[in-house]
């Protein structure tokens, strides 16, 4: 059995959901945990995940949320993790200096309050981080936070220094492109620190790069891993869900 750690599953990029659950189950992808890092994402996600029963999700607000984020709209949110059962992280949240640079406090001040809230409600956070790996290992550090790096695609002293914050490394559809530092990076790293996502509908892996992503597309991730490591694609199957279910306590 797979576990996509990380996908959006919404109306506006899907036209059927209920067969995008189905064509993931066909294909070992169990069970899905959806992000909902806005607020329109949060309220479809938490409608989702009423009606499938393997889908869990990650609520919190993204870094380019940061002016559009109240005092109630984080209260409202808590509210909603604390009351939810299907919730198993905070995220996806971080930061995001690519698109946005001039509001870097602003950022790190809405990230900190994420971390605070997911370290009271004892959960674990899934991080976005582009262009701003130091701030955000800062970060992290100093709240001393765990969870997983989404889409990790940086060095391998980033890598480590993330695993040793105590984090897994989510690896999806880069790792298949030709052109990727990722696979250097993932053959000198265990298993025992990579988890498996998809970010769909982003970042389709080779042969699909440029269509719409997919959950069950896990198992090509999965194979790519097992390829760059010279072992079984059932082991990084067996490891990388093992891994999963003892972060976020799920079966």
């Amino acid at each position: 059995m797979y576990i996509d750690t990380h996908c959006h599953i919404s109306k506006k990029d899907y036209d059927n959901i209920d067969q995008i659950i189905k064509d993931a189950e066909k294909n070992n992808v169990k069970k899905l945990i959806i992000s909902g890092c806005d607020k329109d994402s949060i309220k479809e996600s938490l409608e989702i995940a009423k009606k499938y029963e393997n889908v869990y999700l990650s609520l919190g607000y993204h870094p380019s949320e940061v002016d559009s984020i109240s005092q109630s709209d984080i209260d409202e949110l808590k509210k909603i993790v604390t009351n939810n059962e299907k919730v198993v992280a905070i995220g996806e949240i971080g930061l995001d200096y690519y698109w946005v640079k001039d509001n870097k406090d602003k950022q790190k001040e809405l990230f900190k309050i994420m971390l605070d809230l997911a370290n009271e409600l004892n959960l674990p956070v899934i991080i976005h981080s582009r262009d701003a790996y130091q701030d955000t290992y800062d970060i992290l550090k100093e709240k001393k936070s765990h969870g997983i790096i989404h889409c990790f695609s940086g060095s391998l002293e980033n890598a480590k220094n993330y695993i040793n914050l105590g984090f897994f490394l989510g690896i999806g559809g880069v790792i298949t492109f030709k052109n990727t530092n990722l696979k250097g990076v993932i053959k000198e790293l265990s298993l025992k620190n990579l988890v498996l996502e998809t970010d769909s509908p982003y970042l389709a892996p080779t042969p699909y790069r440029g269509t719409q992503n997919a959950p069950k597309y896990i198992p090509i991730i999965a194979e790519e891993i097992a390829n760059i490591k010279d072992i079984l694609k059932e082991t990084v199957e067996e490891e990388t869900t093992k891994n999963v279910k003892e972060l976020f306590g799920i079966e």
